[in-house]
């Protein structure tokens, strides 16, 4: 799971347990199906500790279990997703299609609560949208453009335009991500088969 120091997140111990038990609620029951109460009965803590911090329910979720995954967390993953993905080079577009497959998944299964509570809410909440939308044009989109005009000029990839190429990459690997970890994660998968399928399909219709 991800590890965050007091230091670096800045939070008391309590804080710290507060988080943790909206993180299990939260993946458990949803955002709107949790309470306040089932919060800090979970976390050893009294009701009025949260509220002494944050007046109502969407500022806990705002203030704490967002910023926690979103402003600290993410940003650190989309950079060393860089850096372990678009900074490696590779025989061809398929093994490159591959390691970021291969890569999100691997962190999809260690964090499966945090990707579940983030795309649960990511449709309710504008806030969670544009920073999500900062994020990838901040951290990923110009390294995902680079690879893909070099993939275009050694005439492995068709040739459209990269915002194409980038929604057809995104839609394929998130949403078998969003079915293996969110929609049904209790299904007995291949996870290798998975993965060498969703790298079939995406170059049946990528690749040259």
């Amino acid at each position: 799971m991800l590890d965050l120091t007091e230091k670096e997140t800045k939070m008391s111990e309590k804080q710290r347990r507060i988080v943790a038990a909206s993180i299990e609620l939260f993946a458990e029951k949803g955002y709107a199906g949790t309470s306040t109460n089932e919060i800090a009965k979970k976390a050893g803590v009294a009701e009025g500790t949260i509220f002494r911090h944050y007046k109502t329910k969407k500022d806990l979720l705002m203030a704490i279990t967002m910023p926690t995954l979103i402003g600290g967390v993410i940003p650190f993953l989309a950079q060393s997703f860089v850096k372990e993905v678009f900074e490696s080079e590779y025989p061809d577009f398929q093994s490159f299609i591959r390691e970021i497959i291969v890569n999100r998944f691997d962190f999809a299964k260690e964090n499966g609560k945090v990707i579940k509570i983030y795309f649960m809410e990511l449709f309710y909440h504008d806030e969670l949208r544009i920073q999500f939308s900062e994020i990838f044009m901040t951290h990923v989109k110009g390294q995902f453009d680079q690879m893909i005009d070099y993939y275009k000029e050694r005439g492995e990839i068709v040739d459209m335009p990269n915002s194409t190429i980038m929604r057809a990459l995104i839609t394929n690997i998130v949403g078998f991500m969003l079915t293996r970890f969110v929609v049904m994660p209790d299904v007995e998968w291949d996870d290798a088969k998975e993965i060498d399928d969703t790298v079939a399909y995406i170059m049946r219709g990528l690749g040259k």
